[in-house]
């Protein structure tokens, strides 16, 4: 019993360790990539490469400028600019698609850790129900004398 809970829990964390490994995988870019601090101000950025590196800013393609980015707020106001036209990290993904991308990677996590979890449930609920199943059909073999003592070796022919 103690061998199939360790084989359990090692599937669990080698589950866990490649669902962890994926989230990274997919949220890197494959380098490691420093971000500059801006020194100067966001607005002295012309292009969306040279602006999105700086967390602090903002690129709208709308009217093609650089603004700081509202830290007020957790999403930029459509009054700084559109979610479908603001780019923030990377300039070859809108603001929304990265929104909805991670939210989706969320939620496929939360799911898959839901369900991993009620099927250890459901698994360990089975097993010992076969065991408690099998001492209770033991027992009634043992009640009517069709389980003999395996004290000596022709046990099994008494009933004959």
């Amino acid at each position: 019993m103690t061998y199939f809970t360790t084989e359990r829990q090692t599937r669990i964390t080698s589950a866990l360790f490649c669902a962890v490994v994926l989230c990274v995988s997919f949220v890197s870019e494959g380098g490691c990539q420093t971000t500059p601090s801006p020194t100067t101000a966001c607005s002295t950025y012309k292009t969306c490469d040279t602006c999105v590196p700086h967390a602090k800013c903002l690129w709208c393609l709308t009217n093609n400028n650089c603004t700081d980015y509202p830290v007020s707020w957790l999403l930029p106001p459509a009054s700084v600019c559109k979610l479908s036209q603001a780019r923030w990290g990377v300039c070859w993904m809108n603001f929304e698609a990265l929104i909805i991308a991670l939210a989706v990677l969320c939620g496929t996590i939360l799911i898959s850790i839901t369900v991993c979890c009620c099927c250890c449930c459901c698994c360990n609920k089975r097993r010992s129900g076969n065991g408690e199943r099998k001492a209770r059909h033991d027992e009634i073999r043992r009640k009517y004398g069709l389980i003999g003592d395996a004290d000596h070796p022709y046990s099994k022919f008494e009933n004959e």
